[in-house]
């Protein structure tokens, strides 16, 4: 059986954005960015994981759960893949965390990512570093068991 869950977050961009961490990368619900916030790529988000609906939480804590992530702002886009994990703890009011490792804090809602801030697209990021420009996230999960 196939399921899947979709979540939709808004939040903007900011000068301060470099989006150069190797192996993270977050939007939090903060309304100002330090320049060592180098995993951030949007802040004052619309949702942190405490905000993600129960079922897709359900979902994404489930070992064979894949998450496709869509970052678009303008009419630049990316994607990331992602995996779920039935440890993810999911309780972060402030933020959405994705990792390319396999470290689970309470705002992780991915592992194993094929992609961090570093590997966005660049022009989506330069895009970024002017507060009024807007990033849409879409958070797809699916499990097929």
């Amino acid at each position: 059986m196939i399921r899947c869950e979709v979540e939709y977050i808004r939040a903007y961009g900011h000068p301060n954005i470099k989006a150069t961490h190797k192996t993270t990368l977050e939007i939090t619900r903060e309304d100002y960015l330090t320049p060592r916030g180098d995993c951030i790529i949007g802040v004052k988000a619309d949702k942190a994981v405490t905000d993600l609906s129960p079922e897709f939480k359900s979902l994404i804590k489930k070992d064979d759960a894949i998450l496709l992530v869509e970052l678009s702002s303008g009419e630049i886009k990316d994607y990331i893949l992602a995996h779920g994990n039935r440890n993810l703890v999911l309780n972060s009011k402030e933020s959405i965390v994705i990792r390319k490792s396999s470290h689970i804090d309470t705002r992780t809602v991915a592992i194993g990512s094929n992609k961090a801030a570093r590997d966005i697209n660049r022009k989506l990021i330069n895009y970024l570093k002017n507060h009024n420009r807007i990033i849409n996230i879409r958070l797809v999960a699916i499990s097929i068991k």
